[in-house]
């Protein structure tokens, strides 16, 4: 065979390769995407829900069903900010202060690389600090910070090639010189965080199991909400507020989906629940909101009220001293976040565990 045959079969061999892989790594990026799609759906969906207005079965079932805020949300969230501790960040220098304006002309269009978005701020000219990019100001420095982990997994080279990718085009447009942090210790800083979090990532569950006879969709939304609960934004969830502006909620009451909706359509007979879930999210909750305490009473004054059955995942009773076992352990999650600087239900734990 001659050198030129040789040469041109290891050019296909390359070639079939690189499509190989490019294909792997989109099929990827693309799973990853729609994870994070559908998330974002539910989450910009949840306001516009309402809970039934009457119910179905039980008598006093009827129930007002209007949220006005949709999980405790009542208010607009604070901005989130570039945090060393959970971002790689690159610095972009301009030779002369550039306009807010001027900077969100050339901001790319997407904010994300892969499954793992980034930030980009300005240092004010006249506050001297950074802050997210807006009209009206001037800014002698950008910096951008592309997140290191969060629970789709650690950033990799792929994600962190094309965050620089994306960059180094919006340096360009302005004219701006970008140095970026060296790949490989992103990346390994992107696995030990990740590391961090799986070991941190803990969401308190305990289902309510109907001793006898089974609850209409109103009847459990009657007994949730004596107790603070109110109307979630999306079907079969209800929240228990936390009462500061931003914050996620305290609690979260859950049960079949199917069921809220049949009980919308005025189908008592497919509007049965014999199972609520009470749950909260261990690093999205803030600590001062004492959510195991709420937590812990809400199942305790719900299974009275509802003559149900406190279980875990496997259909166990929890007792007073596993609660307090649970309650134990929590202590040190939590000790252990605040170590690192991501206590509970912080913009950095937030941004992290999502």
């Amino acid at each position: 065979m001659s050198t030129l045959s040789i040469s041109l079969a290891a050019l296909s061999v390359l070639v079939l390769a690189g499509i190989l892989l490019h294909g792997a790594w989109a099929a990827r990026v693309a799973g990853r995407n729609q994870r994070a799609t559908m998330q974002a759906r539910q989450a910009t969906a949840e306001p516009g829900f309402a809970a039934p207005t009457a119910a179905a079965g039980q008598g006093a079932d009827a129930v007002s069903a209007t949220a006005s805020g949709g999980d405790g949300l009542r208010a607009k969230r604070q901005s989130a900010r570039i945090d060393p501790l959970i971002d790689a960040v690159a610095t972009l220098g301009v030779e002369t202060p550039a306009s807010g304006e001027h900077v969100a002309a050339h901001l790319p269009g997407s904010l994300r690389a892969g499954s793992k978005p980034f930030l980009i701020e300005g240092l004010n000219c006249t506050s001297g600090d950074w802050e997210p990019v807006a009209p009206g100001q001037h800014y002698g420095e950008l910096q951008a910070g592309v997140q290191l982990a969060s629970r789709s997994g650690a950033i990799n080279e792929i994600e962190y090639s094309e965050f620089v990718q994306i960059l180094q085009r919006f340096a360009d447009a302005l004219g701006a010189m970008v140095e970026f942090p060296d790949m490989l210790d992103v990346v390994a800083r992107g696995r030990e965080l990740d590391a961090f979090a799986g070991q941190h990532d803990a969401q308190l569950a305990v289902h309510l199991q109907a001793r006898s006879a089974a609850w209409s969709v109103g009847y459990v939304v009657q007994h949730a909400s004596r107790h603070g609960f109110v109307p979630g934004a999306v079907a079969g969830r209800l929240v228990l507020p936390a009462g500061e502006d931003g914050a996620p909620p305290i609690v979260i009451l859950s049960f079949d989906p199917n069921a809220a909706l049949a009980a919308l359509a005025g189908e008592p007979q497919h509007s049965i629940v014999r199972d609520v879930t009470l749950s909260f999210d261990v690093p999205q909750t803030d600590a001062r909101f004492a959510p195991f305490a709420a937590w812990q009473a809400s199942a305790r004054a719900l299974s009275l009220g509802m003559d149900a059955a406190i279980v875990d995942d496997q259909g166990q009773a929890i007792s007073v001293a596993g609660f307090a076992t649970i309650g134990d352990e929590l202590e040190l999650i939590y000790a252990s976040l605040r170590e690192r600087g991501l206590a509970a239900g912080s913009p950095a734990a937030r941004r992290l565990f999502s």
